[in-house]
């Protein structure tokens, strides 16, 4: 049963309860292959194929991060009533629908550390068998897909931050590709880019690593209610994304996103695990050489650069699983 709020508009409680019929039957009359290879994910392809680009936009990977939701529900109802507009081959993947309908933000644990090879006691969670059912619907979306491949994984966080909109982009992704995502992601109002040289089982750097694919994590502001979410905090991603849909080129004058690397992951390595500074630290937090940053019995986060920003503060998280990223900044 769904706890979705009563009062939604048509378009939003379509995505949110992966309802796709209105959308696919449109598409589907204006020629393109539309499929549906699992409960929450629509492709829809050029018939017959062309070398378009293939983006695979993912909203929902957690329950209670519904701004994107909202964004792209609007998007997809509008680009359908003008299918012939599409310009890349689309698949579309409302990821944690339990949870999203549950108004919660997992069912049994964080959908998104499940795309890794080793679950150890995460295997029989609920997210593990759905982030299954992902894999598959994204390895058959890119097997013949081109060179241009994208994956934009959209969320929004929990706590305040210094740049309200930032993501994560994989060190693994080429050159030129990575160099457009950046670009396309300043476009589309992202402040800040983090460069992550390593998986921490999240399903971009999984599109990135296994389908090379431009893939990111973007945080697009604040955690709202579904129907109550201040859609003008997505305005520039929302024309950004509707751009790429449509084919759209980037402007010359998109503003450039500061860019940081990761100096280190903080991992929790038991329940001993104490942060010296609370959850709610806001993200992009600087701290001074020197300072502590969590104690986890013998062991002991310092910041070891002049100066490193703290990024996803949450010693709540299981044992194993990244606690905090430390960053610094390189433009």
């Amino acid at each position: 049963m769904s706890d979705l709020p009563a009062a939604l508009p048509p378009a939003v409680r379509a995505l949110a309860e992966a309802d796709f019929s209105a959308v696919a039957q449109r598409f589907t009359a204006a020629g393109f292959a539309v499929d549906e290879p699992a409960d929450g994910i629509i492709t829809i392809k050029a018939r017959p194929s062309a070398a378009r680009p293939a983006v695979l936009i993912s909203v929902g990977v957690h329950g209670d991060e519904t701004g994107p939701i909202e964004v792209v529900a609007y998007l997809l109802d509008a680009l359908s009533h003008q299918a012939s507009a599409l310009a890349v081959d689309l698949m579309l993947c409302v990821g944690n629908i339990g949870a999203i309908r549950a108004g919660k933000r997992f069912i049994d644990a964080d959908l998104n550390r499940m795309f890794r090879e080793q679950r150890g006691t995460l295997e029989g969670t609920a997210e593990a068998a759905r982030a299954d059912v992902m894999i598959a619907a994204t390895a058959a979306f890119f097997k013949d897909a081109g060179p241009q491949r994208w994956h934009l994984d959209l969320h929004t966080a929990i706590r305040p931050s210094v740049y309200p909109t930032f993501a994560i982009v994989p060190e693994l992704i080429a050159e030129q590709p990575r160099r457009a995502l950046i670009d396309w992601l300043g476009y589309a109002g992202i402040g800040a880019i983090i460069m992550n040289p390593a998986s921490v089982g999240t399903y971009s750097y999984y599109a990135a690593e296994h389908h090379a694919a431009a893939g990111t994590t973007i945080e697009l502001g604040r955690i709202g209610t579904l129907g109550q979410n201040d859609l003008t905090q997505f305005k520039a991603a929302s024309q950004a994304l509707d751009d790429l849909l449509r084919g759209v080129p980037l402007r010359a004058d998109a503003p450039k996103p500061h860019v940081f690397n990761t100096a280190r992951q903080i991992i929790k390595l038991s329940d001993q695990f104490r942060m010296a500074f609370g959850k709610e630290t806001h993200n992009f937090t600087a701290m001074k050489q020197g300072e502590e940053i969590a104690r986890d019995g013998d062991t002991v986060y310092t910041v070891q650069h002049p100066e490193e920003l703290v990024v996803f503060p949450n010693p709540d998280v299981r044992v194993g699983l990244r606690a905090g990223l430390m960053v610094v900044r390189v433009e």
